[in-house]
């Protein structure tokens, strides 16, 4: 799996990732017409939380046009659900939870410990797929249930 580490080498514009932020705020992309930013909140303590909140932010400065801070909008509140998405295909692909099922991972606490993910992010990213594909869907020779997660594998 991705290291926050090598995330970071991903980022191919100014990250400042122990930035001072509001508390409420884990981290933002700014884009400006001199340069484009990612900022994370240095108060942010862990590496596995930190790379979930650079993955949505990368993902905003992927898929994100234009100032999208008010989320009473819904053209900014679908832009928000795709940078989050893109973070969430980023960090926890199909194919890694069948990575994780091959290694004889179990329960969503050993796959995120697996993933380096946090648990939450975790979740989200399974409701994503939950919500993209139904209760389950097909990735190469595996079947994969989102609720719960469990992965089989398909024989000729």
């Amino acid at each position: 799996m991705i290291s926050y580490e090598e995330l970071k080498q991903e980022v191919p514009i100014i990250l400042d990732d122990q930035a001072t932020l509001p508390v409420w705020l884990k981290g933002i992309f700014i884009e400006s017409s001199t340069s484009d930013m990612i900022l994370l909140n240095k108060s942010i303590e862990s590496k596995r939380e930190r790379k979930c909140v650079l993955a949505e932010e990368l993902g905003h400065y992927h898929l994100t046009v234009g100032n999208i801070v008010d989320q009473s909008i819904i053209g900014n509140q679908q832009q928000e659900l795709r940078a989050r998405q893109w973070g969430y295909e980023k960090l926890v692909p199909l194919s890694a939870i069948v990575q994780a099922f091959h290694t004889r991972v179990k329960g969503r606490y050993e796959i995120a410990e697996y993933l380096d993910v946090t648990e939450d992010f975790l979740k989200a990213s399974i409701d994503r797929y939950r919500n993209k594909y139904g209760i389950y869907t097909t990735w190469n020779n595996y079947i994969i249930y989102f609720d719960p997660l469990v992965v089989a594998e398909m024989y000729e």
